[in-house]
């Protein structure tokens, strides 16, 4: 082989910049690799979500070193309204003066302030760049990268595939999961003039026909909102019929009170699927780490991602740093991936069984809601203050687990 046939050589390869990605790339070039990350978009770039941030998210976040001033979009909320099928509304409040416990930002903005941040921790960051190929020996992968005058081949010992819920890599490697559309689908619009009560506070709303699925109206700095609703695949609401439920959603009285009267749509409305399976695709092969919506780490009954992207991101990342000289980073990865997410998923799943019926969701915000000591603690575990499982999983007990501070307390 010539010299200039020799694919360029880095120790990993990071495919996607979205949170999995960059918060992998983060801790990567933090230890001292030489880490590049591809991303087929140009930053910033919108990416279609409910632009919450939990308390777990919003740890890890912190963790990163993230600034919340450089999310211009940023918005600190600190109540959660939940209604049930019926109309009764319960407030459920988080801790104040202890940190940060919720916030909400544009995907717009927060992707393109954690790229930021790769980049000056030392990532290599090249946008714009589509992997078409890929092949993996026992030694590392070789990539083929269009987006440049001409394709060009890099070889990485290992790679983060971040690459999202129909990942390319995945096809390349062939452990795809032929015809998986996401376990749900959700539909989104900014609005802008919001003068409601969704201006300040996050609210929920188990419409009778969503169910188990709910409405949501997010909060936004400089009077905006992000509003929306999820939908269960194969449930009572088909794929199809998600427009005309859009347009009597916000026809509804409750709706228009939460927004006000001035609001408009910021922007059209965009549907997009929800991968939620975490423990039942493929989480690595040989040299290849699948995270966020490339291994289905979405919570099943929120929908919620981005927190379970970065935990996914830096778990992966951190089997590399340790694991990679071993030769066994995809074997430790998939024992973390499942001690940190399989049982909680597992949990949400029966959960959401009994939210599918109009007396199960009135009966979980009943008991939610049943005294200030379950509502602070209800708001704390939907935010997910701690995992959805720990009731059941002794392993991650601490003395602090209920009352640990929020994000950013320092």
């Amino acid at each position: 082989m010539t010299e200039p046939d020799r694919p360029r050589t880095t120790d990993v390869v990071v495919v996607g910049a979205g949170p999995a990605g960059s918060a992998a790339a983060i801790t990567l070039a933090r230890a001292g690799l030489d880490v590049t990350v591809l991303d087929r978009a140009r930053f910033p770039r919108d990416k279609i979500c409910g632009d919450g941030l939990t308390t777990g998210a919003l740890r890890l976040l912190d963790g990163l070193g993230l600034d919340p001033a450089a999310v211009a979009s940023w918005n600190d909320v600190h109540d959660c309204y939940v209604s049930g099928p019926t109309g009764v509304t319960r407030r459920f409040p988080l801790p104040r003066g202890a940190g940060r416990f919720a916030a909400v930002a544009t995907r717009l903005d927060l992707d393109a302030a954690l790229v930021d941040l790769a980049r000056k921790e030392g990532a290599v960051v090249r946008e714009g760049r589509t992997v078409t190929a890929a092949t993996e020996d026992a030694d590392g992968v070789e990539l083929t990268v269009d987006g440049g005058d001409t394709p060009e081949r890099i070889r990485a010992r290992w790679v983060v595939a971040a690459d999202g819920m129909w990942s390319p890599m995945r096809k390349y490697l062939g452990v795809a999961a032929p015809g998986y559309r996401g376990d749900w689908h959700a539909f989104r619009q900014y609005f802008s003039d919001v003068t409601g009560p969704a201006s300040e506070d996050l609210y929920v709303r188990f419409e009778a026909d969503l169910l188990p699925g709910y409405f949501w109206a997010f909060p936004l700095a400089g009077g905006r909102a992000n509003v929306g609703f999820g939908i269960e695949r194969g449930g009572k609401v088909a794929v199809g019929d998600m427009g005309p439920l859009w347009r009597d959603l916000l026809a509804r009285p409750a709706m228009a009170e939460l927004l006000g009267p001035d609001a408009r749509p910021d922007g059209p409305h965009r549907a997009w699927p929800i991968p939620a399976r975490v423990g039942r695709l493929t989480p690595a092969t040989r040299r290849t780490l699948f995270v966020g919506d490339a291994v289905a780490a979405c919570d099943v009954m929120t929908g919620e991602g981005i927190g379970q992207a970065l935990l996914t991101g830096m778990r992966a990342a951190e089997a590399v740093r340790d694991r990679g000289a071993l030769g066994d980073a995809a074997t430790v990865y998939a024992a973390q991936l499942h001690d940190d997410l399989v049982a909680d998923d597992r949990m949400s799943t029966l959960l959401v069984r009994a939210l599918r019926h109009r007396k199960g969701a009135r009966a979980a915000i009943r008991v939610a809601g049943a005294t200030p000591w379950t509502r602070r603690n209800f708001a704390r575990w939907l935010f997910e203050d701690y995992p959805r499982a720990v009731v059941v999983t002794p392993r991650r007990w601490h003395p602090r687990l209920f009352s640990s501070p929020g994000a950013y307390a320092g």
